[in-house]
């Protein structure tokens, strides 16, 4: 198993006698939390234990995941865990008897799943009942948040897991080619969604579901308010622009393209947003270099940001495999016509700034710039090389312009 190794040698140089790794629903969307599959080679969302000498322990959600495992084995299918180490649910009550098994009721373990994970996860992912069950039960043990250092081990993909994210990019690559060709006026946005998406399906993926918007001057990110609001999808018109962030998943490596498609003629100030966007991810390539810093990176791709006339929306860069550190934010949100009354959006430091690169890191860049209401965001998944970053998805880098068919309308 990938993590195996590693795991154990960072047990023993943090002083730990176990590690406990809780892993988040498989279907959370994109950068889950899913450090237990360096160990399963399954399915997200089991609890791995693994004391410093013995096999791991794979902790399941339910019966769905040992007929998976059975079948999987059937098919010859490599599973790193056998069946005498699983255990059949992950409730408080069981983690409890897997650790009294293990006799490590006075022991010092690593939990994965108390510390951060940003963005979405400032505070962990372990539910408060499930962890009060456990420290109530084990006063003696002494649980140490090892998320951090933990990710900060396994960023470094290896030659295969590079092969696997090469092969996930060529797919975010062909779903944002399938949204070009198929967008146009008169088309609703939900068709430019399913050609996404089912692009992705048919190359033998499962992308976690993209964020999309479009319109004229839209400032907005997200999955589209028809997926959670009974409405119908927006019709495509000449002007508009799509937005949106297209998540591609390959043998548990996770890849994301950052999309700007223009339907016909749009304001120019969006070609001047894609000048600031674009030279930031430049400045960020530069950048990722072994030996550097994650924050130098920011730092560089702020740059261009920081000295042109606009406002930047979100975060330039985050990392990839594990979603781990994350860019700095300006807060400039805030001063567009009609966020009065709204809630400021805080500014927030660089998470991790002083990480050092190492090759084999893979990282999400997404520079965004804005003149007005003139949003563009740009960009793909960059690895750290031996010498040069190596980009997965430069055809993203840049504006795309829609080459769909227009619908006719009705008569």
């Amino acid at each position: 198993m990938i993590a195996d190794g590693m795991a154990r040698t960072f047990m023993e140089r943090e002083g730990l006698d176990a590690l406990l790794v809780f892993g988040e629903h498989e279907d959370a969307g994109p950068a889950p939390v899913a450090y237990d599959t360096w160990f399963t080679n399954g399915r997200p969302g089991t609890t791995v234990v693994l004391p410093r000498t013995g096999e791991p322990i794979s902790l399941l959600p339910g019966p769905m995941f040992i007929m998976d495992h059975l079948e999987s084995s059937r098919r010859g299918d490599i599973m790193w865990i056998p069946p005498r180490d699983l255990r059949g649910t992950r409730h408080s009550g069981m983690i409890i008897a897997t650790l009294d098994e293990l006799g490590l009721a006075e022991a010092v373990i690593g939990v994965v799943g108390l510390g951060p994970h940003m963005p979405w996860h400032p505070e962990g992912i372990i539910p408060h009942g499930l962890w009060s069950n456990v420290l109530t039960r084990f006063p003696e043990a002494d649980f140490r948040p090892v998320d951090v250092p933990f990710g900060q081990l396994i960023m470094p993909l290896c030659q295969e897991e590079i092969a696997a994210l090469r092969h996930s990019a060529r797919i975010g690559d062909a779903m944002v080619e399938a949204m070009v060709a198929t967008a146009a006026p008169g088309v609703p946005e939900s068709q430019v969604y399913a050609a996404g998406m089912a692009e992705g399906y048919g190359h033998g993926s499962l992308p976690a579901a993209m964020h999309l918007w479009s319109g004229p001057d839209v400032v907005a990110a997200g999955p589209p308010a028809w997926g959670h609001r009974p409405q119908a999808p927006r019709v495509l018109d000449d002007g508009d622009i799509i937005y949106a962030e297209v998540f591609s998943n390959f043998g548990g490596r996770h890849t994301q393209n950052q999309v700007t498609i223009t339907v016909g003629d749009v304001h120019e100030d969006f070609h001047r947003a894609a000048e600031v966007a674009r030279a930031a991810y430049d400045a960020g390539l530069r950048a990722l270099r072994p030996g550097r810093t994650f924050g130098d990176v920011v730092d560089a791709m702020h740059e261009s940001i920081d000295a042109a006339e606009g406002w930047p929306f979100l975060i330039a860069v985050h990392s990839l495999n594990p979603g781990l550190c994350v860019g700095k934010g300006r807060g400039l949100f805030s001063r567009i016509p009609g966020a009065e009354g709204y809630p400021r959006v805080p500014d927030h430091p660089t998470f991790l700034p002083d990480m050092e690169l190492v090759p084999g890191m893979s990282f999400a860049f997404e520079p965004n710039y804005a003149f007005g209401r003139h949003l563009v965001h740009l960009g793909g998944t960059v690895v750290v090389g031996d010498d040069e970053p190596i980009e997965l998805s430069p055809y993203t880098a840049r504006i795309l312009r829609a080459t769909g068919t227009a619908a006719s309308s009705p008569a």
